[in-house]
């Protein structure tokens, strides 16, 4: 991630998640020393109840408008699906609420069940998960290898380790000799990672987001002024970052890719503007355009692109999306 966020927008973002002043307060989650009883106000456990508190959710609970969210890196993802909403959590033009990741990790994927593959064949399985949507596989945490399904919606040919979601269905084919169960699979659980509206002057930044069945981060209706930087959206069912109905967003220095259906979607009455962003094309378009207003990097554009790449010099390298 470090080597990502290029050194131009490093006083950007010390700017957005400077500490907080007087009128502000900031919160700690742990989601390994953490627990959702304490205070929320001391990195590390203490006495009488202070200490951090272990989910996101619970820190959105305690925090309001120009506070600052402070989440741990631990080896282990954050496992939740949050909501930020309305205008209690409202930030300032000049402090915005601020939800600093750290490069910690926001997973909405969740492994599938021993002995929940129905086999259908030719060494291929088939699961269906219990929400209908877009979907994604994970094969040892990364997203696996998907072959798309045919113009008319047939069923394509699967080689080992392939997968496809048809019908409402994973299909996945395994090696010789192999079954489902001898693999670390997963699909995607929860809806989505972030989800903003009818909420203002809110930064997230250095957080990773990750195996949602529908979007990593959407600012669904009438999110103004939200502040998108260092973000990487991996690996989710429909799209990395979503800007849909009359929100504004601002997304500088992130990286979107290996999503189902677009690494970022624009829809009617938003405004999105990018700033030294990458959008890979190497699962789905970089930006699909359904609506809306864009501005990359200044210049107004239209019509959506296979893929959008920062200059060479700020870009991480190409595996990043999924080897993170």
């Amino acid at each position: 991630m470090k080597r990502f966020v290029c050194c131009a927008v490093l006083a950007a973002l010390g700017a957005a998640v400077s500490p907080p002043s007087a009128r502000s307060a900031e919160f700690f989650v742990n989601n390994r020393t953490g627990e959702d009883f304490y205070d929320g106000r001391a990195a590390e456990p203490g006495n009488a109840g202070s200490g951090p508190v272990r989910t996101i959710a619970r820190a959105l609970q305690l925090a309001s408008g120009s506070d600052r969210i402070n989440l741990a890196k631990t080896d282990e993802p954050y496992r939740e699906s949050v909501s930020i909403f309305g205008s209690r959590l409202s930030g300032l033009a000049a402090q915005p609420l601020v939800i600093a990741g750290n490069e910690a990790v926001l997973d909405g994927s969740q492994p599938i069940p021993p002995r929940q593959w129905k086999s259908v064949g030719g060494s291929v399985f088939r699961f269906v998960p219990p929400a209908a949507g877009p979907q994604q596989l994970f094969l040892g945490g990364r997203p696996a290898v998907r072959a798309p399904v045919g113009p008319d919606g047939s069923m394509p040919q699967l080689e080992p380790r392939q997968w496809c979601y048809h019908e409402g269905a994973l299909f996945f084919k395994v090696e010789q000799t192999k079954l489902p169960d001898d693999y670390d699979l997963a699909y995607a659980a929860l809806p989505t990672g972030i989800t903003l509206y009818f909420v203002e002057h809110v930064a997230i930044v250095d957080l990773v987001v990750q195996g949602f069945r529908l979007d990593g981060i959407q600012a669904a209706n009438s999110a103004r002024d939200i502040y998108l930087a260092g973000v990487i959206a991996r690996g989710n069912g429909r799209a990395g970052i979503a800007v849909g109905g009359a929100s504004r967003v601002e997304i500088e220095a992130c990286l979107s890719g290996a999503n189902g259906s677009a690494q970022l979607i624009t829809m009617p009455w938003s405004e999105t503007q990018l700033r030294r962003c990458r959008l890979l094309g190497d699962s789905a378009d970089g930006w699909v355009d359904q609506g809306g207003r864009v501005w990359i990097d200044g210049q107004k554009r239209s019509g959506g692109l296979a893929s959008l790449d920062a200059p060479e010099q700020q870009q991480p390298p190409a595996e990043s999306a999924t080897n993170q």
